[in-house]
């Protein structure tokens, strides 16, 4: 029991120092952090959450949007009025329209893909019926033609037609990737558009026109045979979500990263 006491004593002794030197180097630690890299995560960090902030509000847009079209896509269909009426009221409903297509003020516009193949999304002026209002139908999409200088001939249904889709306001921001596809034959006509700029055509048309596109039903017969598969408002939200907390990851990681390389030893 004694030669046990004794080897206590021993191991007790000779763990002390141990402890006191790692409690020592421990606290030789010190954190000083160096002016530039605490500038350089002042001026990153809240970039990255600013990043993550516009990622989300636009998946909650495109999530409201969504919540929108469903609860409409619920009502009844509605009349599309001859006078000039809010868009905003007409957003994503099911609305009904008689009247005639005026082909001479079609356009195509460019750069859609359908199926990972590129087209054009064929827009016809509706003059409705009993008055000088027009509205604008998208019929759908065409595939492009191998020469891209040319463009698909599409087909027109005359006379008094039924139309029936969905209302969608047109988008006032664009993406323009260079100037359009020159005129056909010399014409006054554009017919190639790369975006939909719904002043600019009220002007280049003179035509009175709601503020609003029609989306053709997939089942409406005066489509002229063209492929409708219109995406959903929150096709890849999950996209947004995910560059979000990429973002926000990216925060989190600088910070860390600052903490980390400031913790000097202490002389």
């Amino acid at each position: 029991m004694a030669g046990s006491s004794e080897g206590s004593a021993d191991y007790a002794r000779s763990a002390a120092p141990e402890a006191t030197a790692a409690g020592s180097a421990r606290s030789r630690l010190s954190f000083r952090p160096r002016w530039w890299t605490t500038l350089l995560v002042a001026v990153l960090v809240p970039l990255f959450i600013s990043f993550g902030q516009w990622q989300w509000n636009k998946a909650s847009v495109k999530e409201a949007r969504q919540t929108l079209r469903d609860a409409r896509d619920a009502e009844p269909a509605v009349q599309m009025p001859t006078t000039p009426a809010d868009p905003e009221s007409l957003r994503y409903r099911q609305v009904v329209v008689r009247g005639s297509y005026e082909p001479a003020f079609q356009i195509l516009i460019d750069n859609r893909i359908h199926r990972e193949r590129a087209g054009y999304h064929v827009l016809t002026p509706l003059r409705i019926e009993g008055s000088d209002t027009h509205v604008l139908v998208n019929r759908g999409w065409v595939p492009a033609l191998a020469d891209h200088s040319r463009w698909p001939e599409v087909a027109t249904p005359a006379g008094v037609l039924q139309v029936s889709g969905r209302a969608m306001v047109p988008g006032t921001r664009y993406l323009t990737l260079g100037p359009d596809s020159p005129r056909a034959d010399d014409s006054a006509w554009q017919v190639v558009w790369q975006n939909l700029d719904l002043s600019r055509y009220q002007k280049a048309t003179g035509l009175p026109l709601q503020a609003v596109v029609i989306e053709l039903a997939a089942d409406n017969p005066s489509a002229g045979g063209l492929v409708r598969e219109w995406p959903r408002p929150d096709e890849r939200i999950e996209r947004h979500l995910g560059y979000a907390f990429q973002w926000w990851g990216f925060a989190a990681a600088t910070l860390i990263i600052w903490l980390f390389v400031n913790l000097r030893r202490r002389l």
